[in-house]
């Protein structure tokens, strides 16, 4: 009866953690707010990035970044979470958030919500801060093996993976975002694949 006991609080145990480190997951795709686009989340180099892996309306364009050589790069896959670091002893990442609609960059904050819903937060100069939360619509994303070639290690031999075109992209471990519907004009399925492969988080800049 002991033993039964002593394996019972092991279970539990054990399940209670693999359900707080599925919570504290904030890899994946989520859907903004407003449902206009998703965000692929995934940790590249010990930091958390996020990029835009799918669009509502298909075609979008940076017009509104200061750099005036970016105005004209495409919105799919590009970053919007930067860089963020885990807080010590929190369930919450700090970085920078890209905002498209003015071409700011603010401090920011994600924090996961349970399993299906990601927190997030970006404040100016720390005050007129706003946040919204982001719902969950593809499942957490393993660790990338490419995640050493994110911040400039020797690239491996052979042709650049293309990002861009009507090829298959290469995938993110784990799975492609489930809700861009394959065939959608200019937008195939997966057309981002690994964002730690994407040219603008191995430049880290804006």
């Amino acid at each position: 009866m002991r033993s039964i006991i002593y394996s019972g609080l092991i279970l539990a145990s054990c399940c209670t953690t693999l359900t707080t480190a599925l919570a504290a997951d904030p890899t994946g795709d989520w859907r903004v707010a407003d449902g206009v686009a998703n965000i692929r989340v995934a940790q590249c180099s010990g930091s958390m990035w996020g990029v835009i892996s799918w669009e509502k309306t298909p075609g979008g364009r940076d017009d509104n970044n200061p750099d005036v050589s970016k105005k004209d790069r495409p919105t799919l896959g590009m970053p919007i979470l930067l860089d963020m670091k885990k807080k010590p002893g929190a369930d919450q990442w700090e970085g920078q958030v890209y905002n498209a609609k003015d071409g700011q960059l603010y401090s920011s904050t994600i924090t996961p919500i349970g399993t299906d819903q990601l927190e997030i937060k970006g404040c100016v100069l720390g005050f007129l801060c706003g946040g919204e939360t982001w719902t969950r619509v593809g499942p957490p994303i393993p660790s990338s093996p490419a995640n050493s070639l994110a911040k400039g290690a020797p690239k491996t031999t052979g042709p650049a993976p293309k990002m861009a075109t009507g090829a298959p992209a290469p995938k993110t471990t784990g799975s492609a975002n489930p809700s861009a519907k394959a065939g959608q004009k200019g937008q195939p399925a997966d057309a981002v694949g690994d964002i730690c492969l994407l040219p603008d988080l191995a430049g880290f800049s804006h």
